[in-house]
């Protein structure tokens, strides 16, 4: 058996032998709807990126940090002509693309909203462990909106409701723009009032499956837990019905039909009526019967807002933009492509890895940056790549990375060096990073420099301890050259993912000259990890 980086065996990489069959058409049909959308396609799209910046884009978007040097070089002098799609399932087999993209959609989901009634660290693993066992999204939904945390076992698919206090409104805000793609917000009170398509019945349907769903204080628990009544209508009326005509609305997804309560005796209405410290259990549960409709009849909004979100994450602007403005009157960039993307979710399960794989594989993705002519909006139409900012996972995770954080903690660790201790001692080292990087929270993640982000890079004595030099880590192992050539070498390896142009090399000459070149070599690090280049995906 051969072993790769991490303790990746090849045979745990020959598992997505079945993706590599169904994903390349999909890549194909990807980038034969972007051709067909510009007529001098030819003339205008920009030449494939360099081997090294391919590199770093996948390494980035599929396991959430920057490659390591030794990968760096392996990966330039490998001369199979299919190298990237191997380096792709590579990355799709390891451990890291389980543990990044479970913060992925933790930052979609939960917006950075702090664990107030659950373990925010169970949710992820929650994430984390439905990933690695390849579980579709749409069913990883199902679980969330149905789950009422009262089972020890399952009580981490229950945050994304218990950490919202389960507060009917901001709950169907949520369902609606984070899983179908729509913001009803406006259209509580009266229909929308710019967008056609998003009435206020549509608010009023989602919210009739959540109005009998409450918080509960369990006490045999001692946590909070959701309980449900078996009655309890939704009413409404619009601010501007000079009449006030009330409406009634029975549960039902926006543009899908109502969905009436099944006919029980009172007898037949509880399997635990609620009362003081008695937590209510219907036999009939509205809120069980979205996560059923999601799958069902909102099988096709729900998939075509995934493609667009995935689409977004790995290209840095949505098909449609913004993410949860889907509706009639915000045409797609490509609609044939956002169509090909919403057929392929469905048909492969709402799978994430297919997904990525055909994404990361397609012309589209790897694209140069640098513009071949002076086309307008040239990203937009997907004649280039777009240079696009790290995210706050991807600037913690990478600066570890690049610093050698790894190698030097697996050398300390010895024999208890497994991945999850490892991955404990990353999270905790990262989480200062993201945290000043990130957005406040319950806001949608976007890129947003302030002052405070450029101080911590610069004045922080988080940032230091990495750029000391660790048995193993990149500061060593400049320290251990004699050469300053090989040291520029290993510093633009491991921080850009490229080697250094003569210039620089000049630069890490002339500072090695200094009287304590360990302060050289750590001004040499530290002055690349907080430079753009390394800020920003090319």
């Amino acid at each position: 058996m051969i072993r790769l980086a991490n303790g990746v065996a090849l045979c745990a990489v020959l598992t997505f032998t079945s993706l590599v069959n169904a994903a390349e058409p999909l890549s194909q049909a990807m980038d034969g709807a972007i051709e067909r959308a510009e007529p001098k396609f030819k003339d205008l799209a920009s030449s494939r990126c360099d081997d090294g910046t391919f590199l770093r884009r996948i390494s980035v978007d599929l396991i959430g940090r920057v490659p390591t040097s030794s990968e760096v070089r392996a990966f330039l002098v490998a001369t199979q002509p299919d190298k990237r799609a191997q380096w792709v399932d590579r990355l799709l087999a390891n451990p890291d693309h389980a543990w990044y993209w479970a913060q992925v959609l933790d930052a979609w989901w939960m917006e950075r909203l702090p664990g107030k009634n659950t373990d925010a660290s169970a949710w992820v693993t929650y994430l984390r462990e439905s990933l690695a066992a390849n579980k579709g999204l749409d069913a990883l939904v199902a679980e969330i909106v149905a789950a009422d945390g009262v089972d020890p076992a399952q009580r981490a698919r229950a945050r994304f409701l218990l950490d919202r206090d389960m507060e009917p409104t901001l709950v169907v805000r949520d369902i609606s723009r984070l899983f179908l793609g729509a913001n009803l917000q406006c259209a509580q009170c009266h229909d929308h009032p710019r967008i056609d398509g998003y009435k206020q019945e549509h608010f009023h349907g989602l919210m009739a499956y959540f109005n009998r769903t409450y918080l509960f204080d369990d006490p045999k628990l001692k946590k909070k837990v959701l309980g449900e009544k078996a009655d309890g209508d939704v009413t409404f009326q619009s601010v501007f019905d000079p009449k006030k005509v009330t409406r009634k609305r029975s549960p039902g997804l926006p543009n899908g039909p109502e969905r009436q309560d099944p006919m029980l005796t009172k007898e037949q209405l509880y399997v635990s009526a609620p009362a003081k410290d008695v937590r209510g259990v219907p036999k009939h549960s509205r809120r069980a019967l979205l996560a059923g409709d999601l799958v069902t009849a909102g099988r096709e909004p729900m998939a075509r807002n995934l493609a667009n979100r995935i689409w977004a994450q790995l290209m840095g602007k949505g098909m449609i933009h913004p993410l949860d403005q889907i509706h009639g009157d915000n045409m797609a960039s490509n609609p044939e492509l956002l169509e090909i993307m919403t057929k392929a979710m469905l048909d492969g399960g709402f799978k994430l890895r297919p997904m990525l794989r055909a994404i990361v594989l397609s012309d589209a993705y790897q694209r140069s940056s640098m513009p071949r002519g002076k086309e307008k909006k040239a990203e937009d139409r997907l004649l280039m790549a777009r240079l696009r900012p790290l995210n706050p996972e991807q600037v913690g995770y990478s600066i570890l990375a690049a610093s050698g954080y790894d190698e030097a903690e697996a050398k300390a660790l010895g024999a208890k060096a497994t991945p999850a201790a490892l991955q404990a001692k990353r999270e905790a080292s990262a989480r200062p990073f993201i945290k000043t990087l990130a957005p406040p929270a319950g806001n949608p993640d976007g890129f947003e420099p302030r002052l405070e982000q450029a101080l911590f890079m610069s004045n922080h004595a988080h940032i230091q301890q990495f750029l000391l030099p660790r048995d193993g880590n990149l500061a060593a192992r400049m320290l251990a050259q004699k050469d300053s050539g090989k040291a520029a070498e290993e510093l633009y390896l491991s921080v850009l993912a490229r080697l250094p142009d003569e210039s620089e090399r000049g630069d890490v000459a002339a500072s090695f000259q200094s009287a304590d070149r360990s302060v050289a070599v750590r001004d040499l690090i530290w002055a690349l990890l907080a430079s753009a280049e390394f800020r920003f995906v090319s």
